[in-house]
């Protein structure tokens, strides 16, 4: 390996920026013969329904042009099995979408995937490694180095690789995470508008609609205006379950 963990520590360290950081670490990635690198963010994984929330910040280097609009937008990621693993594991894995493929990865795919399954074919990116990396606040990340045209015993290669990989994907995170800003911070299932949140918060604290157009200066009508958005926008019912799905979207 042409580095260790304290150069990569330094050159991460050096890099102000995470598209910065994000090319250290492709760069990084030579040594290990990954020749591509997605990095991605979510503050919450799953909506209150269990469904997959696209991440709210997806880094990628060297990937096919089209992978970051098809993941980011298209709906790939919810299908993506890849994906469903990382968020429901915390130890690191090689994966080959190959059909002969002997990884934590085969048995796993299903017909509902074979969207994500024909695209790494066709785009020669059957294989890789992942590291997730779970928050203690119930954030998450993972972060994926991908063979170009791998040979047919990737997976005996990756799980050689796979230590420092995750020496790097650690070293990444660590690096790139106090750079997000509250955009990054924010679940991209639920959006609320800045006064929905205010009232929410308030509201979380115990006070009434009366207490909060008290605190705002706005009346009561007003402030009901403003949970009743929040609750339609949350699926809520009633007050405990509207604070409820709030605190689970990290929106108080």
């Amino acid at each position: 390996m042409a580095w260790d963990a304290w150069d990569l520590d330094d050159a991460l360290g050096d890099a102000a920026t995470i598209d910065g950081k994000l090319d250290v670490a492709r760069a990084a990635m030579d040594a290990l013969g990954l020749g591509a690198l997605i990095y991605d963010y979510a503050p919450v994984a799953y909506t209150h329904d269990g469904e997959l929330i696209t991440p709210s910040f997806f880094g990628m280097r060297d990937v096919p042009l089209d992978m970051v609009e098809l993941w980011s937008t298209n709906g790939f990621y919810q299908i993506d099995p890849v994906q469903h693993l990382a968020l429901n594991s915390s130890r690191p894995f090689v994966w080959s979408y190959r059909r002969d493929g002997r990884t934590v990865l085969n048995p796993a795919l299903e017909k509902r995937h074979e969207p994500v399954v024909s695209y790494v074919h066709d785009m020669a990116i059957t294989c890789g490694v992942t590291v997730p990396i779970h928050g203690r606040s119930g954030d998450c990340a993972t972060v994926t180095g991908i063979r170009y045209d791998a040979r047919d015993d990737f997976h005996r290669e990756g799980a050689r690789l796979l230590g420092d990989f995750t020496l790097l994907a650690h070293a990444l995170h660590a690096g790139v995470e106090p750079l997000f800003g509250e955009g990054e911070r924010r679940s991209r299932a639920v959006h609320l508008t800045p006064r929905e949140r205010e009232c929410l918060r308030f509201s979380a604290d115990g006070l009434s609609a009366k207490d909060i157009s008290g605190k705002l200066s706005r009346s009561v009508p007003t402030v009901t205006m403003h949970l009743n958005a929040a609750a339609r926008k949350l699926g809520a019912r009633n007050r405990a379950q509207l604070i409820a799905r709030a605190a689970h979207y990290r929106l108080l």
